[in-house]
């Protein structure tokens, strides 16, 4: 068997080097006659996946290493096939087509192969090493693809978790962020890095949360205020909360959640006035500080 799998891997690595533009272009037009190829991916940038592809895999045959870690552990094979994968998923390309795609290499392979050998043993020989490297290939690109797809859902929630959490300046040393929706762990700790980052670029001296756009305020909610209010006092900075409704107020009174040592206030424009009278007093006492 061994005997048997080295003369097949030779077999197939001789049409590889011999007939690998002819193979590649073939693989294109597999791809362009699949239905299920998505993703407005042009011919141009499959013909440089077939080539970038098809060199890989003739590398990693000549590489000597067995058969069975030829796509997962040969550097150039791995990262062909995770560069289609992750091209792919940018593009929208779902994961099945993308795998489908990878798989499609085989019949390109197996026709250049058929047209040099005519030995049935021969051709199954050929065909089965052809399957157990493609099929590998086939199911590392779902994977990447699958991981990578996860990655660009958190990037991109990432971004929209900043661009929902925009701080703003009201005034001179006056910083706001108006909060909507529902205020978790993750965009908490956005919110206290923008601010506190805000707080410095600005050099600002009071910060408002406005809450008006935060439907209920709970437990877990007001810990993430007090947690992001002391946050932004060492950052020598005062902190007013605005948006504090009747409902809200009734809420935080009956679960006994202490914002007794946070100044609230309940429209955005009286934390303003506010703002306006600490950043005064500030200015007031700054002469004496300097004396």
């Amino acid at each position: 068997m061994v005997s048997a799998e080295a003369a097949a891997r030779e077999r197939v690595t001789s049409v590889l080097r011999e007939e690998a533009d002819d193979i590649s272009d073939r693989w294109v037009q597999l791809q362009l006659a699949q239905p299920s190829l998505d993703g407005d991916v042009s011919e141009v940038e499959l013909g440089e996946e077939a080539d970038a592809l098809v060199g890989a895999l003739l590398s990693g045959l000549d590489c000597g290493l067995p058969v069975e870690q030829v796509v997962t552990s040969h550097e150039e094979m791995h990262r062909a096939v995770s560069e289609i994968s992750m091209r792919r998923a940018r593009r929208g390309v779902s994961p099945t087509a993308t795998s489908l795609a990878v798989l499609s290499l085989k019949e390109a392979l197996l026709e250049a192969v058929q047209r040099r050998t005519r030995e049935g043993e021969d051709l199954f020989g050929s065909a089965v090493l052809i399957n157990r490297l493609l099929d590998t290939a086939g199911a590392l690109s779902f994977e990447i693809f699958v991981e990578g797809r996860e990655e660009i859902i958190r990037r991109q929630s990432q971004q929209l978790l900043e661009v929902s959490t925009p701080v703003v300046r009201l005034w001179r040393q006056v910083l706001a962020v108006p909060l909507i929706g529902t205020l978790d762990t993750a965009r908490t700790q956005v919110v206290m890095e923008n601010l506190l980052q805000a707080i410095q670029e600005h050099e600002a001296l009071v910060a408002i949360i406005d809450i008006t756009g935060v439907p209920t305020v709970d437990t877990a909610v007001a810990q993430h205020l007090m947690h992001t209010v002391n946050a932004v006092r060492l950052m020598g900075a005062d902190c007013v909360i605005s948006g504090i409704r009747p409902p809200i107020a009734q809420t935080i009174a009956q679960l006994g959640i202490d914002l007794s040592t946070i100044l609230t206030r309940a429209t955005l424009a009286d934390a303003l006035g506010e703002a306006v009278k600490l950043t005064d007093a500030a200015s007031d006492i700054a002469p004496l500080d300097r004396r």
